[in-house]
């Protein structure tokens, strides 16, 4: 299990409050996109607000070399992160942000200014050589942007299209023969049956991942649409759970029975077509003509 799981759990059972080392530290939780694989990174990071940009810094501990999550969003700009809302009650928000390393003396600046607010940032800094970089997260604006919401509608369209292929290649493994209809070996279609599955769930994870974020924004510059949107969340949460019960499936290796696989298959896209239909003539009108308020 990842050592930050913990930490992450914690995080999101208590509003964005953790105890022990950690306890009373600016935290946020960022998800970025794998660079090599494409699959969904959460770790925790501590953070700077900066107006309306939150800052973060990848200090691995003071380790020799940057951490992963930052090669990641140099690959991968569009991030997600999830932070405390300002009453207890209210949980966590979710936003959707670009993120921008900062360079020469606005990094050297923040990176001072965290430093003497929290000393051991200090002690990150003498145990590298490395510059430790300083990245800040601009949650993306709707109301602010028309030309970006205009770019989400097209990217959601984009997104369930790919989304829709890669459900039918896994089908198609799923229902029929090898390669140039040569029968493969249990174990050999097995393993390519449970690649396309994880490739597919990673995907869906990641889209609502970021959706989730984007849908913060879209309350914010749409707030006629708050209604729609927690039923989205809503099918978004029950489609993660179905997605964790088919990983543990893909977990027991190449040889997992074909018939389970698509049983939780089709138990997790059930109403997944109508989810996307949702989503499209609900939320592409406010996008495409992009008159928020």
């Amino acid at each position: 299990m990842d050592g930050n799981q913990p930490i992450i759990d914690e995080f999101r059972a208590n509003g964005g409050r953790v105890g022990g080392p950690f306890e009373g530290a600016s935290l946020l939780l960022l998800t970025t996109r794998g660079r090599n694989s494409g699959w969904p990174h959460t770790t925790p990071a501590v953070h700077l607000r900066d107006g309306a940009r939150y800052l973060v810094f990848a200090t691995n501990a003071g380790a020799s070399h940057h951490p992963d999550w930052y090669h990641n969003l140099l690959a991968h700009p569009q991030v997600t992160f999830e932070i405390g809302a300002s009453g207890a009650a209210e949980g966590l928000r979710t936003y959707a942000a670009r993120a921008v390393p900062l360079a020469g003396e606005e990094r050297d600046h923040w990176y001072g200014v965290q430093e003497r607010a929290v000393p051991r940032f200090r002690a990150y800094r003498e145990a590298t050589s490395r510059v430790i970089p300083v990245v800040a997260l601009h949650p993306i604006d709707l109301a602010g942007d028309p030309a970006l919401a205009r770019a989400g509608g097209a990217h959601l369209l984009a997104a369930h299209a790919q989304l829709r292929d890669q459900l039918a290649e896994v089908r198609a493994v799923l229902d029929g023969p090898g390669p140039d209809g040569v029968p493969e070996t249990r174990a050999t279609l097995g393993e390519q049956l449970r690649q396309h599955c994880l490739a597919y769930c990673h995907g869906l994870r990641m889209h609502h991942i970021s959706e989730n974020g984007a849908f913060t924004a879209l309350e914010d510059a749409f707030p006629h649409l708050a209604q729609v949107i927690g039923r989205l969340r809503e099918e978004h949460r029950a489609v993660e759970e179905s997605l964790t019960e088919l990983a543990a499936l893909l977990d027991q290796g190449p040889n997992a029975a074909r018939e389970r696989l698509r049983a939780q298959l089709e138990r997790t896209v059930a109403g997944l077509e109508e989810h996307f239909a949702r989503e499209e003539a609900e939320l592409l009108p406010a996008l495409v003509m992009s008159r928020p308020g």
